[in-house]
């Protein structure tokens, strides 16, 4: 064979190579991900009955017995005061457990109690329903969780990126069932290049981890 023919049999395989290179790259483009390797939701259904903690405001109300109604918080020992009877352990306990609680304690004084409590303010629960934001950001964050908050507006809440990070490798933890769950966040892609597959909606408990560069 010509030694013409040979060097442009070799340079189309090289140019072919090249093509084949070009064509992966583009197939797994960054900051692309497949719908079902999206962090789920968390379940729809049933709310759990929320138990109380340190803080909340509760209203204690006995049927037929305004006297004995009062507007308390829960003390920091987990209890709540109630007109004559005392105090009401209140602390991981639903609002339902107090009541029939209550209620046993007034039998003594009262016939045929009837309490309801409803809770007021939910001033313990508000760790839980915060998001943060740590690592490689200019302001790492815990804020309250806002409905329809996204992966960008809280890295944008804690001034973005700062020059040490790594954003391309950022990570979101969800706990969903009690299960912390790792998923990639593209934070790069989504700043730089509007590739927004992994600007997730953001839900109570997410923790995004931007980390930084090793020098």
């Amino acid at each position: 064979m010509a030694p013409g023919v040979v060097l442009q049999m070799s340079n189309l395989r090289y140019l072919t190579i090249l093509l084949a290179m070009f064509l992966v790259g583009c197939g797994t483009s960054g900051g692309t991900i497949d719908y079902d390797d999206r962090p789920p939701e968390p379940t729809v259904g049933a709310t759990p009955e929320y138990r109380l903690g340190a803080g909340d405001i509760v209203s204690v109300s006995v049927w037929k017995n305004p006297d004995l109604s009062v507007r308390v918080p829960v003390r920091p020992d987990g209890y709540i005061s109630v007109p004559l009877v005392g105090d009401v352990l209140a602390g991981k306990r639903t609002p339902d457990e107090i009541a029939r609680s209550t209620e046993e304690k007034l039998l003594q004084f009262i016939r045929t109690p009837k309490v309801s409590i409803i809770v007021e303010e939910l001033n313990s629960d508000e760790f839980k329903n915060r998001v943060r934001v740590v690592g490689g950001v200019a302001e790492p964050k815990s804020i309250s969780h806002r409905e329809g908050m996204t992966v960008l507006d809280l890295v944008l809440e804690a001034g973005g990126v700062n020059e040490f990070a790594s954003p391309e490798a950022s990570k979101l933890y969800r706990t969903v069932n009690g299960d912390t769950n790792i998923y990639p966040v593209y934070l790069e892609s989504i700043l730089k290049e509007g590739v927004l597959d992994s600007n997730y909606d953001l839900y109570p408990g997410d923790v995004i981890s931007v980390p930084e560069r090793r020098f």
